[in-house]
């Protein structure tokens, strides 16, 4: 039987930031606690991510005690720190692929920060506490919610798919370039395909979907370069229907905490196709 084991827990406070690693996290009907809770929009209300602006990747956050910091990873002294719990600009409908959601601008003051960096004019938003965005439904179970995460609440990847895209590579790639949540060490290559519901300190998962990869994966996180691994590579063994997969998407059942070391028990496996 195999030994799975939480490796790596990830947040990524801010929505194709940069993210943060954590030895334990609180699971939120959400997600985890501050995860894709705020998310930078364009006068439109459009999201802003990585996949067309790879420069965000030049932003580190950090979150200690009550405040949210962002800065340049290349220029510390450019940086921004707010409370997390402010939000005094205006209400927005802002757009995350086909959802219509809802944002709280964080501040003027705070956008203007955002609108310098990128030389454009964005706003950061946070999501409401009572906003109820929900999981696709033909994979939902219970009307599970997100935030402002491209679909679902959580995702996880074995550390062994990793390795084994790295023996197929030239140069190596982090665990970064695929912005998991959850990473466990354990198992064969791609073993969180064959998962169907899983328990993770008191809490059950379930994975639901593959997670169909994008440009985004090329941006390189420490420099913003783009060139086209390890999609390139990926694309020659993971593509299903034609996309490329790697990952599992994930929702979830029950709230608590959960810490790395934590074992993960399989409870239900996917049936062989």
């Amino acid at each position: 039987m195999n030994d799975l084991r939480l490796s790596e827990i990830y947040i990524y406070p801010i929505k194709s930031l940069g993210g943060i690693s954590l030895e334990q996290s609180k699971v939120t009907s959400k997600g985890l606690e501050f995860d894709r809770r705020w998310m930078l929009i364009d006068d439109e209300g459009i999201f802003i991510t990585q996949r067309k602006y790879a420069i965000l990747a030049l932003l580190d956050v950090m979150l200690i005690e009550n405040q949210l910091t962002v800065q340049h990873k290349h220029d510390p002294a450019n940086k921004i720190s707010f409370p997390i719990a402010e939000n005094n600009g205006e209400t927005i409908p802002v757009t995350i692929w086909d959802d219509l959601s809802t944002g709280i601008e964080v501040s003027p003051e705070v956008s203007e920060w955002f609108s310098a960096f990128m030389g454009k004019s964005v706003r950061l938003v946070i999501m409401p506490e009572n906003e109820r965005r929900v999981v696709d439904p033909r994979y939902a179970k219970n009307e599970e919610l997100v935030g402002f995460s491209d679909g679902y609440p959580f995702l996880i990847i074995g550390q062994a798919a990793l390795n084994g895209l790295n023996e197929r590579l030239s140069q190596p790639v982090p665990m970064d370039r695929f912005r998991p949540n959850f990473v466990f060490t354990g198992g064969h290559a791609h073993l969180e395909d064959q998962f169907d519901t899983f328990i993770l300190g008191d809490v059950q998962f379930s994975a639901v979907k593959p997670c169909a990869r994008c440009v985004l994966t090329t941006v390189d996180q420490q420099t913003a370069e783009r060139t086209a691994e390890p999609l390139k590579t990926l694309a020659g063994y993971r593509t299903i229907n034609k996309k490329v997969m790697f990952g599992q998407n994930l929702i979830h059942k029950g709230a608590g905490m959960v810490h790395t070391g934590d074992q993960l028990y399989v409870t239900v496996w996917k049936a062989e196709a």
